[in-house]
């Protein structure tokens, strides 16, 4: 029977871009595998060049706890480099989209516990900082989970019977967003690597199901 790893994604601000050109940063409206992937990677201390395939093959699922809103930051920079990388531009503008106070519950599911148990630690004392989706997007709650490992459970059950995150969850219908090869929405989000910055395509599907029973977690 496979296991399940938990982890507690909340936080003021959150992005998760999977289609971002130029001068518009999207963000899709939860976390995509990709970076939850890097996340993962930045806890266990692999530079951008080390091999992530262990942690891609991990089947990932989302529950969305609260929804949270789509806004948007305006930026401008200066000094950045031509397409071409022949001179610096004037002023550059761009618009940058966000998820404002967002929870999401992601599940992990694999047949090695014992290195979702290295994950799992890793999360609890992370080698390099964490953060959701953008360097300046600190989690407001600890990602790791005491009890985030769910041994000889898989992914859907895990995630439908974890308590709630947070008292202000967007209804009691909760959305599930799971991997699955025959499912009919299509994210280019597998990462393959990271210092190449190469992906493919993600099959996954769209769930809902009942706020699990008990009264949810209260704080980090």
């Amino acid at each position: 029977m496979p296991h399940t790893l938990l982890l507690r994604l909340m936080g003021p601000m959150q992005s998760w871009g999977v289609s971002s050109r130029f001068t518009v940063r999207d963000t899709g409206r939860e976390p995509s595998k990709s970076g939850v992937v890097g996340l993962l990677a930045a806890a266990l201390g692999r530079p951008r060049h080390a091999s992530i395939a262990d942690l891609a093959a991990l089947r990932m699922g989302v529950r969305v706890d609260r929804e949270g809103r789509v806004e948007m930051d305006y930026h401008t920079a200066q000094q950045v480099y031509k397409a071409d990388g022949k001179g610096l531009k004037g002023t550059e503008l761009s618009h940058r989209y966000y998820l404002a106070d967002a929870a999401f519950l992601v599940g992990l599911e694999g047949e090695d516990v014992d290195f979702l148990r290295e994950v799992h630690r890793a999360l609890q004392s992370p080698r390099w900082p964490l953060f959701l989706g953008r360097k300046a997007f600190v989690p407001g709650c600890p990602v790791w989970l005491p009890d985030g490992l769910r041994e000889n459970t898989p992914l859907r059950e895990a995630l439908a019977r974890y308590p709630l995150l947070t008292a202000r969850a967007t209804s009691s219908r909760l959305r599930l967003v799971l991997e699955d090869p025959h499912g009919p929405i299509v994210r280019p989000d597998q990462p393959l690597s990271f210092a190449q910055r190469s992906f493919a395509p993600r099959r996954m599907t769209i769930a809902y199901i009942d706020s699990p029973p008990g009264a949810p977690k209260e704080g980090c």
